[in-house]
C-alpha cells in the first residue's frame, strides 16, 4: 500500500510541531500523531468491499497485527506524517471559530489500482491542537453506529464517505450520554474512514474569518485542482463555477437523504462536505414513523435539525459558503454566485419530486403528482406509518389488493395509513395515476419499486441492539447488520427473523440517540 503525501506538499501545515491545544493560524493542517491505546484492541468489524475494491487489499489482511496496529493508531505507515485539519464552522446557526479535528486524523492519501484517491482518517485516535476540552477518543456506541451507517447510505446510492475497519479497546472513556450530570464508563473506540475528500465549508470559512485570504485562495484553487475536473482552475470565473457545483450537488444530496428518511442530526457547516458527501455521523437517525418535526439528535433542543427543515439548513450553509467566497469574487461574480444560490430551492424540490415519483412508481409528468406526493405523506403523518415500510409495502402490493381496499396483514405499514378516512381517496387517485404509466404493466411497477425502496435501513433499535451486543464483545450482530445492509432492496432470511421489516419493538420505542461520542 503506498501512501501519498499530497497535501503536506502543497498546503502549508503549522510551524508548531508540538501537540497541545491552541489558536493555530496560516495554516490548513498540524502535524499530530495517533495516541496509541495502552490495552487489547480487538477487531470489531471491517468491510470486505472497502478493503478490496478502494484500498486494494485481501481480506485476510485484516487478520494480521500490523492492520490492528494502523487502523487503530498504534502505528503510522513508514514515511507518513499523519495531519489534523483546520477548520471553523457555524453550529447551530452561529459562528463557532477554530473547531478542526479535534479527535481524527489523516494518516496518508492512497492511489488505487483504478487511479483513485482515497484520503485515510482515524476518528477516535487521539488529541490534536484542535481537542479543545475534549480527550481526543470515541467510544464503540457512537463510532459502531457510524461505522455501519456510512456503508449503509453507500449500498443505499447515497454519496457518503465508507468505514474500512472498526476496533474497540479496554480504555476507559468517561462520557454523559444524555448530558445530564450522569457519567459513565465506556470503551475507546477507531473507526479507519476514507473519503475522496475531507474537506468541508467550514475549511473555507475559517481562512476568511481569520483574514487569511492568499491561504483561502490557495486552498480553494488545490480543491478545484483535485476535486472538481470540470472547472478549470485557470478561468476567472472558477470560483462562482465551484459555487455553481456544490450548490447543485448539496440539493442533491439533501434530496437523496429525504427520499429514504435519514436526519443527518447536526448540519452545521464543519458538517457539509465541499463534495457534497455525506460526512460526519453522530446523532443521525433514520425516521420510522413518519413525522416532518422528526429530530434525532437529544440536544437539538429548537429543533433546527429536524428531518424536514434539512433543505433550508442546506441554503443557510450554501450562503455561508458564499460568505466565505466572497473576497475573492467582484461585483459581477458575487451577483452571478447569487443567483446561483436563489436556484437552490428549485433544484432541491426538481431532485425530490423526481425520487418520490420514482418511489410510488410514476412514469412521465402529471400536473397532480406533487398533490398526489403530499397527501400520501399526509396520510402517513397523521397515522403515523413508518416512512422506510410504507413505501416497501406500496412496492410489493398489488393494484388489485389497493383497488379492493383490503391491506393484507402483512402490510403492516399500509394497514395502519388505511385506517384513515381519507386513504380511499388517495388509492383512487393513485391508481388512477398509474394507469397513465404508457406502456407498464403492475409487475413492472412492483420491479421498479422494489429497486429503489428499500426494506432495510439501519433504524436506531437495530443500532442499538447490535451496541449493546457489542459491548458485551458480541460482534454478531453487528456483521449480520453489515450482511443485510450490503442488500437493502432485497429480502433477506435473517433479517426477517431479526425483525429488521416488522414494527419497532416495544422496548425500542423511547429510545434517544445521544450527541455524546
Amino acid at each position: 500500500m503506498k501512501i501519498l503525501l499530497i497535501t503536506l506538499a502543497v498546503l502549508p501545515t503549522d510551524p508548531v510541531k508540538e501537540n497541545y491545544v491552541r489558536k493555530v493560524k496560516n495554516c490548513v493542517f498540524s502535524i499530530a500523531f495517533p495516541t496509541p491505546f495502552q490495552s487489547r484492541v480487538r477487531l470489531v468489524a471491517v468491510s470486505k468491499e472497502v478493503l478490496e475494491d478502494i484500498l486494494d487489499l485481501d481480506l485476510s489482511v485484516s487478520e494480521t497485527d500490523d492492520f490492528i496496529q494502523l487502523v487503530s493508531g498504534g502505528k503510522i505507515v513508514f514515511g507518513s506524517i499523519p495531519l489534523a485539519h483546520r477548520y471553523g464552522g457555524h453550529q447551530f446557526g452561529i459562528w463557532a471559530d477554530q473547531l478542526g479535528d479535534g479527535r481524527a486524523h489523516l494518516i496518508g492519501i492512497y492511489m488505487n489500482r483504478q487511479g483513485e484517491k482515497w484520503e485515510l482518517q482515524l476518528k477516535g485516535s487521539g488529541k490534536t491542537p484542535y481537542s479543545r476540552n475534549g480527550d481526543g477518543r470515541a467510544i464503540l456506541r457512537s463510532s459502531l453506529r457510524e461505522f455501519l451507517c456510512s456503508e449503509a447510505m453507500h449500498y443505499l446510492g447515497i454519496p457518503t464517505s465508507r468505514a474500512a475497519s472498526l476496533v474497540v479497546s479496554d480504555d476507559v472513556v468517561w462520557r454523559d450520554q444524555f448530558y445530564n450530570g450522569n457519567l459513565a464508563k465506556e470503551r475507546g473506540a477507531v473507526v479507519l474512514r476514507v473519503a475522496k475528500s475531507w474537506f468541508r465549508i467550514g475549511s473555507l470559512e475559517i481562512l476568511t474569518h481569520s483574514g487569511e485570504l492568499d491561504l483561502l485562495r490557495m486552498l480553494l484553487d488545490f480543491i478545484i485542482q483535485e476535486y472538481f475536473p470540470l472547472v478549470d482552475v485557470k478561468e476567472p470565473n472558477r470560483y462562482v463555477d465551484f459555487f455553481s457545483i456544490v450548490v447543485f450537488e448539496t440539493a442533491q444530496l439533501i434530496a437523496l437523504w429525504m427520499s429514504v428518511g435519514f436526519a443527518h442530526g447536526v448540519c452545521n457547516t464543519d458538517n457539509f462536505s465541499l463534495l457534497s458527501i455525506t460526512i460526519d455521523y453522530g446523532p443521525f437517525g433514520f425516521m420510522e414513523a413518519y413525522n416532518p418535526d422528526f429530530v434525532p439528535n437529544t440536544s437539538d433542543d429548537e429543533r433546527r435539525y429536524k428531518i424536514g427543515n434539512q433543505a433550508n439548513i442546506g441554503m443557510f450553509n450554501l450562503n455561508k459558503l458564499l460568505q466565505a467566497l466572497n473576497p475573492l469574487l467582484n461585483p459581477r461574480q458575487k451577483q452571478l454566485a447569487t443567483q446561483i444560490l436563489k436556484e437552490y430551492p428549485v433544484l432541491y424540490y426538481t431532485r425530490f419530486r423526481e425520487l418520490f415519483k420514482a418511489k410510488l412508481g410514476l412514469l412521465g409528468k402529471s400536473e397532480g403528482d406533487d398533490d398526489l406526493i403530499a397527501f400520501l405523506l399526509h396520510l402517513m403523518e397523521k397515522t403515523e406509518a413508518d416512512f422506510t415500510m410504507t413505501f416497501r409495502q406500496l412496492s410489493e402490493i398489488t393494484q388489485s389488493q389497493l383497488q379492493e381496499l383490503v391491506i393484507p396483514q402483512e402490510f403492516w405499514a399500509l394497514k395502519m395509513i388505511s385506517k384513515h378516512k381519507l386513504f380511499p381517496a388517495w388509492v383512487s387517485q393513485y391508481l388512477s395515476r398509474l394507469k397513465s404509466n404508457i406502456s407498464d404493466s403492475d409487475s413492472e411497477r412492483r420491479k421498479r419499486m422494489t429497486a429503489v425502496n428499500p426494506r432495510y435501513v439501519l433504524k436506531n433499535w437495530m443500532a442499538e441492539s447490535a451496541v449493546q451486543k457489542a459491548e458485551r464483545n458480541d460482534f454478531s450482530e453487528v456483521h449480520l447488520l453489515q450482511q443485510v445492509l450490503r442488500h437493502p432492496f432485497q429480502k433477506h432470511s435473517a433479517a426477517e427473523r431479526a425483525g429488521y421489516s416488522s414494527p419497532t419493538p416495544s422496548w425500542a420505542r423511547d429510545l434517544r440517540v445521544s450527541c455524546s461520542s
